[in-house]
C-alpha cells in the first residue's frame, strides 16, 4: 500500500485557492492514502467565533468535501483531511475521511490546544476506526498525540494506520509519534503546515516535520522544517497486526491495567 503525505502552506481563508492547491498537487501523486494537515483550507490563527462560523463548513455537504470526494473518485484513492466544520452555532475542529465511494467518516477533535477552545467545541465521542478494503485507520488531530491514551484507544479498536492531519508548533510531536508507534505497534502519518501566521498580537511558526513511522517507530520518511513537500511511501498495513514483542510478549495482553489504571 501506497501511503502519503502533503505539508502545505496555506493562505488564511482563501479556501478557494488553498483547495485548487491541494488537489493539484494530488492529482501529481501515485497513491492509495494520502493525509492533508490541519485546517488545511482555512487556515489556523482564527480570532474571533464568527469568523470561524464563516469558514467552517457543514460535512459531509461542504464544498471542500466536495472537492475532495471528487479528486478521490479520479485517483481511486483515501483522503485524510482536516478542516472546520459548522454545525447549527457551533464549531469542531474535524477530520474527515473521504475516498472514491465518497465521504465515509468524521472526527472530532477531543483536545483543543490554547486558542482552539475559544472557537471550537470539544468533540464528545471517541476517534473512530475505519475500515478501508484490506486497512484499517483510525484518526487523530494536532495536540491528540499529547495525550497517549488516544494512540492507544484506535490500536486497541484496531488501526492498522493513524492518519494524524496537524498544525505544530511545539517542536516535541514529531519524536513522540515515535513511541506512540512503538507502543502499539501501528503505522502513523503525521501531516503538518509549515509557514507564519500573525493575525494578532501573537505570531505562530508551524514546525513542518511531517512524517510517515513504522510500527517499531522507525522513521521512514520526514519533510522540512519550512518547505512545502508531498512525499510517499509503501507499507505493508498487515505487519501492524502483528503485536508481538517478544514469542512471550503481546503489547496488549500483557497489559496489567487493573494494576495501573486510575479509571
Amino acid at each position: 500500500m501506497k501511503v502519503g503525505f502533503l505539508q502545505t502552506l496555506p493562505i488564511f481563508g482563501k479556501k478557494d485557492k488553498n483547495v485548487d492547491n491541494t488537489v493539484a498537487l494530488i492529482k501529481k501523486l501515485d497513491a492509495n492514502l494520502i493525509v492533508l494537515p490541519e485546517l488545511f483550507n482555512t487556515g489556523y490563527q482564527f480570532i474571533s467565533k464568527s469568523e470561524t462560523l464563516s469558514l467552517a463548513e457543514k460535512i459531509p455537504e461542504g464544498e471542500t468535501i466536495r472537492a475532495l470526494i471528487d479528486i478521490a473518485k479520479e485517483k481511486k484513492l483515501f483522503i485524510v483531511a482536516g478542516i472546520a466544520e459548522r454545525e447549527d452555532k457551533h464549531c469542531y475542529n474535524s477530520a474527515v475521511l473521504v475516498g472514491h465511494n465518497g465521504f465515509i467518516g468524521c472526527y472530532r477533535k477531543l483536545h483543543l490546544f490554547r486558542d482552539e477552545k475559544k472557537w471550537f467545541e470539544p468533540g464528545s465521542k471517541g476517534p473512530g476506526v475505519f475500515d478501508i478494503g484490506n486497512v484499517k485507520v483510525g484518526m487523530m488531530i494536532c495536540f491528540d498525540w499529547f495525550f497517549p491514551e488516544v494512540a492507544r484507544y484506535l490500536a486497541l479498536k484496531g488501526a492498522d494506520i493513524i492518519c494524524h492531519p496537524a498544525n505544530l508548533i511545539l517542536p516535541y510531536c514529531p519524536q513522540a509519534m515515535v513511541t506512540r508507534c512503538i507502543e502499539n505497534r501501528v503505522f502513523a502519518i503525521t501531516a503538518n503546515r509549515v509557514g507564519i501566521e500573525k493575525r494578532s498580537e501573537e505570531s505562530l511558526t508551524f514546525i513542518g516535520t511531517s512524517q510517515i513511522l513504522g510500527t517499531k517507530g522507525e522513521i521512514l520518511c520526514r519533510a522540512s522544517i519550512d518547505k512545502e513537500d508531498a512525499m510517499v511511501v509503501e507499507i505493508d498495513p498487515g505487519s501492524a497486526r502483528d503485536k508481538q514483542i517478544t514469542p512471550l510478549n503481546h503489547i496488549f495482553n500483557d497489559r496489567q491495567i487493573k494494576f495501573v489504571s486510575n479509571e
